[in-house]
């Protein structure tokens, strides 16, 4: 099996480049060895390459054609594992390591771009230059693409080269915001002396009413998919107290704390305070911001109601800004010739997360330009980030073809 396997990297650059760089460990911030590999690499190529003070590498293949403007492709080096030795794996159609993590996510975007800028290195064809990112610490804190030099680059459109499908092309992607709900019970009390009270008012009561009342799950979608979303993460109330404080004395280890909480939690009195955490995920600010308000009509509604007995407030923080659809279709229309030149269908959408794309479309380039960044998918990985990850080798080398067939597309226009 492993003959087989080494005489298609004969046959095919590309895979053998994907090899090889799967091979080399790159754990986040331990990206080392393969930022040499691909240095050494553009070295022999004759390829301009370049690291930054912070360790991530950019390539510049230059224009031939200075009325054609340049595009950018971007990958990170850094996968999920440790920095141990890979022993490659292959069935007849898929690569993987054994009883590892493969690492394709993301060096199967890092060799398509290094292949690319070898052909274009070698090529005479018209074009308005290829500007490349190989970026550190992805997985973990998107650190590498935070420190970037934004200002030395000239391209607009970025391919972000890092979804998991052969043919995705995905256009705009969810913010990431933390929602807190706190409410107060003003009074509280005895659950038997004072229960008569109409004015002790019990706030894990209250703050289930008004979760009641929240949004929750899909708040909006469109022909992309999902693209404003809202889920309750938790909610904590009532006398839990002495039940938290006991398990911490002992030392209880459980997969269960729920369970193990409730066994002591005390129903003898009129709880003062509740409080709920919020995700609000959305490819839309205007979406995300006619979510909140409902948030904050509700609130405000309940404090009205409830003046002098109980209070409600809301909080926002957000983590991580969208990334939002470009006011152009030329990437799209250009994605969906290439994939056409190919043989194979695209597939154009909206995805419900973050990526280094939320970071490049808050950026802008040396011309002053905000980046309009895509995602794009060039060979079927599956099972990413674990043990059993894998990806089909004729997908990678029909990915190879797609963003070489993007490149060239995108010149024609």
């Amino acid at each position: 099996m492993a003959a087989d396997l080494n005489v298609l990297r004969k046959e095919n650059e590309v895979l053998d480049i994907f090899c090889n760089l799967v091979t080399t460990p790159s754990p986040s911030l331990k990206e080392e060895k393969v930022i040499q590999w691909i240095l050494d690499f553009c070295k022999r190529n004759n390829i301009a390459g370049r690291c930054d003070d912070y360790g991530n590498v950019y390539i510049k293949i230059p224009a031939t054609d200075n009325s054609k403007e340049p595009i950018m492709l971007s990958s990170h080096m850094d996968v999920v594992g440790d920095d141990a030795p890979i022993e490659l794996l292959f069935d007849g159609q898929f690569i993987k390591a054994n009883k590892r993590t493969l690492g394709a996510d993301d060096k199967v975007g890092v060799a398509c771009a290094l292949m690319l800028a070898k052909e274009l290195t070698n090529s005479n064809i018209a074009h308005g230059g290829l500007e490349i990112v190989f970026t550190r610490d992805e997985e973990t804190g998107m650190s590498g693409v935070e420190h970037l030099e934004f200002n030395t680059l000239d391209s607009k459109y970025i391919l972000v080269c890092d979804a998991d499908k052969l043919g995705q092309l995905q256009i705009s992607g969810a913010s990431y915001t933390n929602v807190k709900l706190t409410v107060k019970g003003l009074l509280g009390g005895h659950s038997g002396i004072d229960i008569g009270d109409n004015t002790r008012l019990n706030a894990a009561k209250l703050i289930a009413d008004l979760l009641a009342k929240f949004p929750q799950g899909a708040y909006y979608f469109d022909e992309t998919g999902v693209i404003t979303s809202c889920n309750l993460g938790a909610i904590v109330a009532g006398g839990i107290q002495n039940s938290v404080a006991s398990i911490v004395e002992k030392g209880v280890k459980t997969n269960d704390y729920i369970t193990e909480i409730m066994k002591k939690t005390s129903t003898n009195i009129i709880n003062t305070l509740g409080m709920a955490s919020y995700s609000i995920r959305s490819a839309s600010v205007e979406k995300e911001n006619e979510l909140k308000n409902i948030m904050i009509n509700l609130v405000n509604e309940f404090n009205e109601k409830y003046k002098d007995l109980a209070e409600a407030e809301i909080e926002f923080e957000v983590h991580l800004l969208p990334f939002e659809k470009a006011n152009d279709n030329k990437i799209e229309n250009v994605h969906t010739r290439a994939c056409d030149i190919a043989g194979i269908k695209n597939d154009i959408s909206s995805f419900h997360a973050g990526a280094e794309t939320h970071i490049y479309c808050h950026n802008k380039n040396s011309k002053g330009e905000l980046f309009r960044p895509y995602l794009l998918g060039l060979a079927d990985v599956y099972n990413m980030h674990s043990a059993m990850e894998k990806v089909d080798y004729q997908t990678l080398l029909k990915g190879y073809e797609v963003i070489k067939n993007t490149f060239n597309v995108f010149n024609q226009n």
